[in-house]
């Protein structure tokens, strides 16, 4: 799967790739990205092309303190008119049923799952210990993954636990400071690997795995 708020310059090449692999892609996005008219033909290519496309929130608040995750940063009240902006800014492209919610960060804790399903929504998130969703670092920063670690990582989880049912999450807009982008290696690298050891890529289902 794949999120966005403010940066795409890779979203075209993914859409090239997942094309061509003829593999169903999910596409997270903000009210801020749709609305943004430079993204407006890629939105209506991705739609297109049959991806799933569902919110990341609207302007990809912070919902909750980074190292007190039970401390809420928002409102209930704040959480639903922020959700209801995204949700309209998806129904200018027609797009009324999206059930998948990815938060903003995807930094959330139990109150906002909760907050979630008041709204017949359903979270989703990376499956933890993948390690792509690091794609957004850059050289600089305390926590860079370069994309050869990245790869590294993903492979050595698969060996370890096995990536079954996992979902990964890559970022189609990255900081310029990164110049080694890891949506490169997918047409190269990763689906043909992923391919080999035997996994397909499937769509979400409309209601919640149980």
């Amino acid at each position: 799967m794949f999120s966005a708020h403010d940066r795409a310059e890779g979203a075209e090449y993914i859409r090239r790739v997942l094309k061509k692999n003829r593999i169903p892609g999910h596409f997270f996005l903000t009210g801020a990205f749709l609305r943004n008219p430079e993204f407006r033909k890629l939105i209506k290519d991705l739609k297109r092309d049959g991806h799933y496309i569902g919110s990341h929130s609207d302007q990809h608040l912070l919902y909750c303190d980074w190292t007190h995750r039970d401390s809420l940063l928002v409102s209930q009240e704040a959480f639903n008119t922020d959700l209801r902006a995204s949700y309209q800014a998806l129904a200018t492209f027609g797009i009324r049923k999206a059930p998948w919610f990815l938060p903003p960060y995807e930094w959330y804790n139990q109150k906002i799952v909760d907050w979630c399903q008041e709204q017949g929504l359903h979270v989703i998130n990376f499956t933890p210990g993948t390690g792509t969703n690091a794609d957004y670092t850059w050289p600089g920063l305390p926590n860079y993954r370069s994309s050869d670690t990245l790869l590294v990582r993903l492979f050595r989880y698969d060996d370890q636990q096995s990536l079954k049912g996992a979902f990964l999450l890559i970022h189609p807009g990255t900081d310029p400071r990164r110049t080694d982008k890891f949506y490169h290696l997918l047409d190269s690298t990763i689906l043909p690997t992923l391919r080999k050891r035997g996994y397909r890529f499937g769509r979400l289902p409309d209601q919640p795995f149980h």
